[in-house]
């Protein structure tokens, strides 16, 4: 009970509280259309998170890139293991005015093993991908709700 006094009276807002930037952003911010495999997950995550925009006020861009770093080589030179490796470069607009509201970028990795078959090491590459772009949105969104601005724009 005190620590909940303590919160209220340092200025503390729940994001999904009454004026906090999460409710301010839900059913609100159209999401880029995808143009890759990896964008398409991507979207469809962000879209689950944010909703479908009614009516949109804000914009969302951003671009994606991911690598992938061999690790674990055998003495036969054979790559058992990978790492998938990912950044997000991300802006937030005002649609009203096409301002930018918050920007930025985020990184982070995941990885697969490489141990099994042909097919099974593609399900596993693709789940890693899957697994990058799942992080890199969470990641995003945090940046955005904890940099959106209080008044709203």
């Amino acid at each position: 009970m005190l620590a909940t006094v303590a919160l209220a009276g340092c200025g503390f807002t729940p994001i999904y509280g009454t004026g906090g930037a999460g409710r301010a952003l839900q059913n609100r911010v159209l999401v880029e259309s995808p143009e890759t495999a990896e964008t398409y997950v991507l979207v469809r995550y962000l879209e689950q998170r944010f909703g479908q925009p009614d009516p949109a006020a804000y914009g969302l861009s951003y671009s994606l890139t991911s690598s992938q770093q061999g690790l674990a080589v055998t003495a036969a030179q054979v790559i058992e293991r990978y790492n998938v490796l990912g950044e997000l470069t991300f802006a937030l607009r005002d649609l009203s005015d096409n301002s930018i509201v918050t920007s930025g970028k985020v990184s982070g990795m995941t990885g697969y093993s490489a141990t099994g078959t042909t097919i099974a090491t593609r399900a596993a590459r693709r789940d890693a991908e899957e697994r990058l772009a799942f992080l890199l949105a969470d990641r995003m969104i945090d940046q955005i709700i904890l940099t959106f601005p209080e008044d709203g724009v």
